[in-house]
């Protein structure tokens, strides 16, 4: 795509605390209305690089930019076109949920008419009008999250960084969460992402950079880094020791794996599965019976762990 759709742009980037090296060289860039899925194991740097892009912590070396503005020579422009929402809700508890959202819209420089008038259309988008009225204490975690988020939409910013939003959430309050985002991006938000949850970038993120040891390990849409990882494969769960041990012998040199306690063996295939056939057809004619079958496709999972484990040697 054209740079001019770049709407995060992120280069070279470093930071150190004392002897730590959090972010060695960190580069990649955010199309305006996507999201990237920023992931990596804990303590990777991830949420480094976060409060560096919301102007809220010093890089030592790189440049960033964020919807045209330098976050060293232009914080106030940065600040100016995005919205926070961190690991912990930053709201004020003993305020009722439209307090919290008329305040956040005061310190925004909103009318009090404006600033009220956002707070409606926020609570009833988030689902939170039963509760508007209640102060955030009473809260539950989902419902904290969900009014942390629309505080920090309550100029409408372009760009919205989202910092484990889902930590700590139940399925289905996390399941609440996903649609929210998933309507922000149809209204052409670009969303930077940190996230715990694998399956959530998979199911959210247009885009993912993986970061391991300081620096980006991998970087790709889903699928992309998926296929990188390897075929489809094959598990099959053999009906006794016997046959077990008649499938290896007669598949030995297609099975990368066995698992001789559940007597299962995993074949990689091809992504269209016509291979499968054959297999099975090889298995009858040799009288060995399967239990049964299973086709296993690379996840993010996968990913995370093989190009984690690749840079870590």
């Amino acid at each position: 795509m054209n740079d001019s759709n770049k709407v995060i742009t992120v280069s070279g980037l470093q930071k150190s605390f004392k002897d730590n090296d959090v972010l060695k060289d960190v580069s990649f860039s955010v199309q305006k209305g996507t999201m990237l899925a920023l992931l990596g194991p804990n303590g990777a740097g991830k949420t480094t690089t976060v409060r560096i892009l919301s102007t809220l912590l010093s890089a030592d070396a790189g440049e960033v930019k964020v919807d045209g503005h330098d976050v060293v020579k232009d914080p106030e422009g940065v600040r100016s076109v995005i919205g926070l929402t961190g690991q912990s809700a930053a709201i004020d508890d003993l305020l009722t949920g439209r307090e919290n959202l008329i305040m956040m819209g005061r310190l925004y420089r909103l009318t009090k008419q404006s600033a009220i008038a956002r707070a409606d259309e926020l609570l009833k988008e988030f689902d939170l009008v039963d509760a508007a009225d209640r102060p955030a204490k009473t809260y539950s975690g989902g419902m904290r999250r969900r009014l942390d988020l629309a505080v920090s939409l309550i100029a409408t910013p372009p760009v919205i960084f989202l910092d484990e939003p889902t930590t700590g959430l139940d399925p289905r309050s996390r399941s609440v969460m996903w649609e929210i985002i998933r309507n922000l991006m149809k209204k052409g938000v670009t969303i930077l992402l940190t996230t715990q949850y694998l399956e959530e970038a998979d199911q959210l993120a247009d885009k993912i950079v993986l970061i391991n040891d300081g620096r980006v390990a991998a970087e790709g849409t889903p699928k992309e880094l998926k296929d990188k990882v390897g075929n489809d494969q094959l598990v099959v769960t053999l009906k006794t020791s016997k046959d077990f041990n008649a499938a290896t012998k007669q598949l030995k040199k297609r099975i990368v794996r066995t698992n001789d306690d559940k007597r299962k063996v995993v074949i990689p295939i091809a992504s269209d599965g016509k291979d499968v056939a054959s297999i099975l057809s090889k298995l009858q004619a040799s009288k060995i019976h399967v239990e049964s079958l299973d086709i296993h496709k690379p996840t993010l999972d996968d990913v995370f762990m093989i190009m984690t484990e690749k840079q870590g040697k």
